[in-house]
């Protein structure tokens, strides 16, 4: 465990020292990019409508007994924006944007490719790992705005719609902006930030320590979910007390 740790360290500061070299690999970061964040927006946007949907059909009655319908919309806010929506959407990208990441590097492991790069001269932290980080690093936080959004609006629409909370459009969005601020909008982006950061190194490093074939590369993307959602919820545990 210390061992890979040190090892996703080390290749942590390779990437940043790379970066001088964005510009010049702006192409595959861009590439990245559309496919971590355009091709994951239906699914962030089913899953984030549910989820702020949960939240208030679960708290609003239990606040309505207790004569406090108007706290709905600002319950709903705090939750997806400081906990549910960096935490949901950054396992959501680590099950789908981490697993392909370790499985492409890992098949280009498995297959010489990587050492075919480095045979040409070709740096594979630079070519290989440094976009893809940057890539994440730019995605999720984007993601994260939006899935806030749409769980807001499922959250308001459970609430106007329910007959056990009945909480207006209206009412729900006074209090929402009452309640929430821009510094905890700002917590959610720099936990989602992190995340990403871990997402790219962890599934990056897995892809390089590929060995033994197909079922090698199996084992790289199941090391890989189950090590960012492990780092994730850690991580958010620590994030939250240094932001509280």
């Amino acid at each position: 465990m210390f061992q890979n740790l040190g090892e996703m360290m080390l290749l942590f500061s390779r990437t940043v020292r790379s970066l001088p070299l964005l510009w010049r690999h702006r192409q595959k970061v861009f590439d990245q990019f559309f496919e971590i964040g355009n091709a994951s927006l239906l699914m962030v946007c089913i899953l984030s409508f549910f989820i702020g949907g949960v939240i208030s059909l679960l708290t609003g009655p239990v606040l309505v007994e207790r004569g406090l319908a108007s706290a709905v919309g600002g319950l709903v806010g705090l939750s997806m924006c400081k906990e549910l929506g960096p935490v949901m959407m950054s396992i959501l990208i680590a099950g789908r944007i981490g697993s392909a990441m370790a499985a492409e590097i890992g098949s280009m492991r498995v297959y010489q490719e990587i050492d075919a790069l480095r045979t040409m001269n070709i740096n594979p932290i630079h070519y290989l790992v440094m976009p893809r980080v940057v890539a994440v690093a730019v995605a999720l936080p984007l993601l994260v705005i939006f899935s806030v959004l749409v769980g807001w609006g499922g959250g308001a629409l459970v609430a106007a719609t329910n007959p056990k909370i009945s909480v207006s459009f209206q009412s729900f969005l006074v209090n929402l902006k009452e309640i929430v601020t821009f510094g905890d909008v700002a917590n959610g982006l720099f936990k989602s930030f992190i995340f990403a950061l871990v997402i790219g190194v962890v599934s990056c490093h897995q892809g390089l320590q590929t060995i033994g074939g197909p079922r090698g590369i199996g084992r790289s993307v199941t090391k890989a979910v189950v090590n960012c959602i492990v780092l994730i919820v850690i991580l958010d545990y620590f994030l939250t007390r240094l932001l509280l």
